[in-house]
């Protein structure tokens, strides 16, 4: 009975050197992807899985860790678009109207360090951007004072947040000269050497999906409305339906992704007459976030199951010089950058097969390719979230959408 303990304990104290051993690959200072991720049928939480993301790592494309929310999935939606110097990464599930707060500082262990819904009078927070404060600005897609038994209303609103979740301003969407039109703040972005901010009007309801195709200038000094205006409809009188992204690039002119698969660029944001000109048209239609490298604009188009690569040095003539397709049952809709690797992962949309992948952009000539060596415990490359057991003790198929590297 003494030796088959003393075996027993051998054994026990082998497997947990293995363990310890396995654990340190992992738990080994590194470069991490986060993963803002719902339970795809909607049973389960949300939360936030961390993947290994250094391509020297042995465990590279493996799952590090997992962090759940007390939030049942409802639609799991938009992070912030970059990580923030702070490591406070700010992440929303839109149809709950609640944003997460999460310290991710320590990438191996971290933490919800607040949350908030509505906020300052406005419901439904959609995106986020950095202010040179460290604070955020962050659309709201509706107005209390707007609310009805039957609407959400037209208008929403900016409100300036930190990162303790404390309202520091906001402003109001609403123009009286624009009073019929949809004014439900989706994206924006920041221009502190102009004193402006650019967002963009696109509904997140379905039956008003297509009925945005307005944007807003604003002073960032004290988040004055100087300007709506309308989009250009381009020769097709449909591209500049449903904006939603826009990115300044490298001539200083804003480009906005359309629902519509347009290519909005407007200029003159600090006069008094900003424009939009429609510069572009992907072929088919619902695209989702772009990211713009150097003079390069990638660009997920869900229905070609493709990212498409646009070359933007002249900015009213843009040229596609690439493209890579994806399996049809893969619906690309997030892009991100990561500048420490020089790679774009992007993950799928609410349709097909949910999960990632991660591909490298040539800078030079602006090709894609798929980073094979990028892959989970199958083998297969990027990162596949349907039917596994994850960390946190739930089993099931998560859904991703916002993906941010670590600094």
């Amino acid at each position: 009975m003494l030796r088959r303990l003393s075996t027993l304990a051998v054994v026990v104290l082998a497997s947990s050197v293995f363990l310890v051993s396995q654990e340190s690959k992992l738990t080994a200072p590194g470069h991490y992807l986060f993963a803002w991720t719902g339970d795809a049928e909607k049973h389960g939480n949300d939360f936030l899985a961390v993947i290994d993301a250094d391509p020297k790592s042995p465990t590279y494309g493996r799952l590090v860790t997992t962090l759940p929310t007390d939030q049942k999935t409802t639609l799991v939606h938009h992070t912030e678009y970059t990580m923030p110097e702070s490591g406070m990464l700010f992440a929303n599930d839109h149809d709950a109207g609640r944003t997460f707060i999460f310290d991710v500082r320590d990438g191996l262990h971290p933490k919800i360090a607040a949350s908030f819904s509505d906020m300052a009078g406005y419901m439904h927070p959609h995106s986020y951007l950095r202010l040179p404060n460290g604070h955020v600005l962050v659309t709201f897609q509706h107005s209390h004072q707007e609310m009805k038994a039957d609407s959400l209303g037209r208008t929403g609103g900016l409100v300036e947040i930190d990162d303790a979740a404390k309202v520091i301003r906001s402003a109001s969407s609403a123009d009286p000269a624009f009073l019929h039109a949809l004014l439900t703040p989706y994206s924006l972005v920041i221009l502190p050497e102009l004193d402006r901010v650019v967002s963009t009007n696109s509904s997140m309801d379905d039956e008003n999906v297509f009925r945005g195709v307005t944007y807003q200038v604003w002073r960032l000094s004290d988040l004055k409305l100087l300007k709506t205006a309308y989009l250009d409809e381009g020769e097709d009188h449909y591209g500049q339906v449903s904006p939603e992204e826009p990115r300044r690039g490298p001539d200083g002119a804003i480009y906005v992704q359309t629902l519509a698969c347009g290519l909005e660029r407007i200029t003159g944001v600090d006069t008094d007459q900003p424009k939009s000109q429609l510069v572009y048209s992907f072929p088919t239609s619902y695209c989702g976030v772009p990211t713009i490298v150097g003079h390069y604009l990638v660009q997920s188009v869900t229905y070609l199951h493709s990212l498409i690569v646009l070359d933007i040095t002249n900015g009213t003539k843009p040229v596609e010089v690439s493209r890579i397709k994806f399996a049809d049952g893969f619906y690309p809709h997030w892009t991100g950058w990561d500048n420490k690797t020089g790679r774009i992962v992007v993950s799928s949309s609410g349709l097909g097969t949910p999960g990632l992948y991660m591909l490298k952009l040539n800078e030079k000539n602006g090709s894609l390719t798929l980073d094979e060596a990028f892959h989970d415990a199958d083998g297969k490359p990027g990162f596949n979230f349907a039917d596994r057991e994850w960390p946190h003790g739930w089993k099931g198929s998560g859904r991703p959408h916002g993906v941010v590297f670590s600094r």
